[in-house]
């Protein structure tokens, strides 16, 4: 920090004084409404008593003040200081002294006699200047040729004098002056001595750039010669060509995504080609379940193609299960046109009243296996095919899986195995049986178990020839089992027992007293009470009949035609009922 003061004991300055020139301090002086150090201050109201005081002096440039007073200032403000931190920070200064612009505190009539009045208008002198313990007051570095000319007042600084060439060249960096690469890559010295030069070496743009740059500020730096924008040109190209390559890549996926939400879903053209697949359609199984086999078989190209197929098409939601035979490379619309006709398909059904023993014939075809093959399979796996708890063990029964093959279309596909397809049928007869109170029908009825109803639906499937007459024969048979009957004596005596025995399926079994001699626990004719067990698989009009068949005194019924059938209270009326019919049919 430099002191402005000379200290104590020197004397009064004099404008031409050669260490302030002509402006006094030199700057130095405050003037009144600014900073000490030349910074612009708010400036001050003016005094309203500036006018009224006698000695009252308007300050213009730098007046001189009288010694004795500036002595008495200096040596006051010494005294009052003197004691704080002077060895640390110097003098600290009066703060009425900083304060040009401040107006001198009224004097009303009493002295404290620690501070000589001043004139208005005088300015105060540096505190620091009364104390030669300040930092540097022996050395003046205003004072030197080489220093910056001192901080000026405002108002009073003259324009910088123009600065003379420096007659020596500065080592310091000129940034507006080109510099010389000295870097092997930007100099070349690492190239090749056989490198032939290149068209793009030379820098079209030396001297224009430069001067462009330097018009700009010349804050700009050149990057380099003809050899790094080469290879910065081959950067910028390999960068443009992964940036199409990226942008090409996602325009792809774009339409591509864009094409599986909105677009057409791809499909096959025709009826397909001329090698057919056997294709199995399980139970449940709908829309894109069903898509999905025919997709994975090749028999269509997309599963929302057929979905969509399925949706246009009035009857595409009645494709059941089964197996179909279908053409490979079709079309969704075809293919699903095709399934929707019985000729495609090839599922193995089991039409209502099939007794097992034919079932198991037609799984041995189905499969091209040994005759007896699915028999021996039922006979020694019965007990792991899944039957119901209800179902009876007893030895009296021929089959016990009579009754639980149920039946309906089943996807029986070669060369699966035929214990497949029987756990099919029999989970399908559960899930059937499972939707019905078979156990509180049965005890309402007098049955004692479900087996026993499921025995009565078999015999009503059989028996009866129409389905709108299984109520009536419901009937017949809950009348014949009555204890009381006196028509039958609680025996059924049908044929359809008779022929389940012996395998066979006709009319003429021959004569009751033939027929009573036949000892087998299905013989209805001998026995009182139900057979065994069930004699065929009946549907579900046949088990509805059974659970609720029609109120009526009949024991007796005849067929009379295809579509009529005549019940009978008595032996008589069916007898003569019997005979009508066959007077009727022999005059035809």
């Amino acid at each position: 920090m430099t002191e402005y003061g000379r200290g104590p004991g020197s004397e009064p300055w004099h404008p031409e004084d050669p260490l302030y020139g002509d402006q006094g301090w030199d700057g130095r002086q405050a003037a009144h409404g600014q900073g000490q150090y030349g910074d612009q201050q708010q400036s001050y109201p003016q005094d309203p008593y500036a006018q009224q005081h006698p000695n009252h002096q308007q300050y213009q440039g730098h007046q001189q003040q009288p010694y004795d007073q500036h002595q008495q200032y200096g040596q006051q403000q010494n005294h009052q200081h003197q004691q704080q931190n002077h060895q640390q920070y110097g003098t600290p200064q009066d703060p009425y002294a900083q304060q040009p612009g401040a107006q001198p505190q009224y004097n009303g009539g009493w002295d404290t006699g620690q501070q000589a009045a001043m004139p208005y208008g005088a300015e105060p002198q540096d505190p620091y200047a009364q104390h030669p313990g300040g930092y540097d007051t022996g050395q003046d570095y205003y004072g030197t040729p080489e220093a910056y000319p001192p901080p000026q007042p405002p108002g009073r600084r003259e324009a910088a004098p123009q600065q003379q060439p420096q007659q020596q060249a500065s080592t310091d960096w000129d940034p507006d002056q080109p510099q010389e690469e000295t870097h092997p890559f930007f100099t070349g010295a690492d190239d090749p001595a056989d490198r032939e030069p290149r068209d793009d070496d030379d820098d079209p743009d030396d001297d224009g750039s430069r001067s462009s740059r330097r018009d700009r500020g010349g804050n700009e730096r050149r990057g380099g010669k003809g050899k790094k924008k080469s290879r910065s040109g081959c950067a910028c190209l390999v960068v443009s060509v992964v940036l199409v390559g990226g942008l090409g890549g996602v325009g792809y996926v774009g339409y591509t995504f864009w094409k599986k939400q909105f677009g057409a879903p791809a499909d096959y053209a025709g009826s397909g080609s001329s090698e057919q697949v056997e294709v199995e359609i399980p139970e449940g199984a709908f829309g894109y379940d069903i898509a999905n086999i025919l997709r994975k078989q090749g028999v269509i190209k997309s599963s929302d193609a057929f979905v969509a197929a399925q949706n246009d098409n009035p009857k595409g939601k009645l494709i059941q299960a089964g197996v179909y035979l279908l053409n490979k490379e079709m079309s969704a619309a075809s293919a699903v046109t095709l399934m929707l006709d019985p000729k495609s398909q090839n599922a193995f059904v089991i039409p209502e009243g099939t007794r097992n023993t034919t079932v198991y014939k037609m799984i041995d075809t189905r499969l091209k296996l040994k005759k007896g093959t699915t028999a021996d399979i039922a006979k020694t796996k019965a007990e792991s095919l899944g039957l119901p708890d209800w179902a009876d063990d007893n030895p009296d029964v021929k089959d016990p899986l009579e009754g639980f093959l149920y039946p309906a279309a089943y996807p029986v596909a070669k060369g699966s195995k035929p214990e497949d397809a029987l756990k099919r049928m029999v989970s399908r007869a559960n899930k059937e049986y499972g939707k019905l109170d078979l156990e509180g029908s049965a005890k309402k009825l007098g049955l004692k178990t479900p087996w026993e109803l499921i025995t009565v639906a078999s015999l009503v499937q059989v028996e009866g020839k129409y389905k709108h007459d299984f109520d009536k024969v419901a009937r017949v048979v809950y009348n014949r089992l009555k204890p009381g009957n006196m028509e039958t004596v609680g025996r059924l005596e049908f044929d359809s027992t008779v022929n389940y025995i012996k395998g066979q399926s006709t009319l003429d079994i021959g004569a009751v007293d033939d027929l009573r001699k036949i000892d087998d626990p299905y013989n209805t004719y001998k026995i009182i009470g139900l057979p065994s067990g069930p004699i065929s698989n009946p549907g579900a009009d046949a088990l509805h009949s059974a659970m609720n068949p029609t109120p009526g005194p009949w024991y007796y019924f005849v067929s009379i035609n295809e579509d009529k059938t005549v019940f009978a209270e008595t032996n008589e009326e069916h007898e003569k009922n019997r005979r009508e019919y066959e007077d009727g049919k022999a005059g035809q």
